[in-house]
């Protein structure tokens, strides 16, 4: 018991002594390396005490840490110049009650919480250079994300409705959060790096963002001639290979029991594409080009959208499994992958995950889909760009339809890279 004790004490001294480094390097003026020790301390003595005479011991710590703060700052404003500040108190605080939870609560908890402390204190110029770079459309993104994960996604009930019983609210908004965040993720790589980027990373952070709008965008300028023929058509081929990444990883966060089958045939066309990508890549090494401007993906209406059109995928493919079986899936997967690949992705997935989809039905499914949004965006290219454009996408997207099509057909059933060990795979393969 005694041991336990002293550990928990020294843990706290740790904690203390990590943040009051911190503060006395920023040369705080009320707490340093001595004082934060004394808090955390304080605090893991308090909760101590209120095991054996009640809560009132760790409120009345809390006060008295506020009362001592406050004397603090008032000392020191006698002095000048003396900077006022809440940083410093708020982490005096919260170092406390950090003392504190060593004892009651979880005491790997307590460690990470005083630990992020430390961090945030000593990332301050970062956090502001961070936040003096973002404008109103990137606040209003990260607001309209925090709309659409955290204040509409936890009020939609979690039941089924609507015909076939599949239409569950709670579960289609979570994909729409998911598909979202994604792209807001793409959206903010684009804010740091967009307008210094090359064609790789242009391309990438379109794959990310949106890989059909890519797509129409650098089209159009080819079209314009605002833009090399060669150097669009790759930025493009690169926004469709980090799309099939991008179908790769949702379907690992929706149903990651189905990756060992799913994975590898997806991943085997991720390989193409990657392999003609480089050599592509070295042979127009020397373009470069600015990212056109990107919107907002996490407008309330682009999630409507993207919800809607995910509700009429889950319809569909439960009409064409109803009325046709399994096979009737492609046909849904053709004309899905026409318009939005991760709403016929992430129907799969779920569909898989639930039992009522075969693996290897299932991967087929979203390449069929993923073939067939690479050839509508061809014919993007087609119909938007230019004559030179549309003949080198026409070879690169021609080279991956061929070898997306020998994948469904001569992959073997139940070949399951990621579980296998390699004389298991040679044994299938041969």
């Amino acid at each position: 018991m005694e041991h336990e004790l002293f550990q928990k004490l020294g843990i706290s001294l740790a904690l203390g002594l990590l943040v009051g480094l911190q503060r006395q390097y920023d040369q705080s003026e009320l707490a340093g390396i001595r004082t934060f020790p004394f808090i955390t301390i304080f605090g893991t003595l308090s909760a101590m005490l209120a095991q054996e005479f009640g809560g009132w011991v760790i409120a009345a710590g809390i006060l008295s840490i506020a009362a001592l703060t406050v004397a603090g700052n008032v000392i020191k404003s006698r002095s000048l110049p003396y900077k006022a500040g809440l940083t410093t108190e708020a982490a005096a605080l919260l170092m406390y009650v950090v003392g504190a939870y060593l004892v009651l609560g979880d005491g790997t908890v307590a460690i990470a919480v005083g630990a992020t402390v430390a961090v945030l204190l000593q990332l301050k110029s970062t956090l502001h250079g961070i936040v003096s770079k973002i404008g109103e459309k990137d606040l209003k993104a990260i607001m309209q994300f925090v709309l659409i994960s955290l204040v509409v996604l936890p009020v939609l009930p979690d039941q089924t409705y609507g015909p076939y019983d599949v239409l569950n609210p709670h579960n289609i908004w979570l994909m729409v959060v998911l598909i979202v965040g994604i792209s807001l993720l793409g959206y903010f790589a684009y804010q740091i790096f967009g307008h210094k980027a090359g064609s790789l990373l242009g391309g990438a952070l379109g794959g990310l963002i949106s890989s059909t709008a890519t797509t129409v965008t650098y089209a159009r300028r080819t079209h314009d001639s605002a833009t090399s023929s060669t150097l669009a058509a790759f930025v493009v081929y690169i926004a469709s290979a980090v799309s099939v990444a991008r179908i790769i990883t949702e379907v690992a966060v929706v149903a990651p029991a189905t990756l060992a089958t799913v994975g590898p045939p997806l991943a085997a066309v991720l390989l193409l594409m990657l392999l003609l990508g480089s050599a592509v890549y070295f042979y127009q090494k020397k373009g470069r080009d600015e990212m056109p401007p990107q919107g907002n993906p996490a407008q309330l209406k682009t999630a409507l959208v993207f919800g809607a059109i995910y509700a009429a995928v889950i319809l569909a493919t439960a009409f064409a499994k109803d009325h046709f079986g399994d096979k009737g899936l492609y046909v849904v997967a053709v004309i899905s992958g026409l318009t939005d690949v991760d709403a016929i992705t992430l129907s799969t997935a779920r569909l898989m995950n639930t039992g009522g989809l075969e693996f290897n039905n299932g991967w087929r499914v979203i390449l069929v889909a993923a073939l067939s949004n690479l050839a509508f965006k061809g014919v993007l290219v087609g119909v938007l760009g230019s004559r030179a454009m549309f003949g080198k996408v026409a070879v690169l997207f021609g080279v991956i339809l061929i070898g997306g099509l020998l994948v469904l057909w001569l992959w073997p059933e139940n070949l399951q890279l990621f579980t296998a060990s390699p004389n298991q795979v040679a044994e299938e393969i041969l």
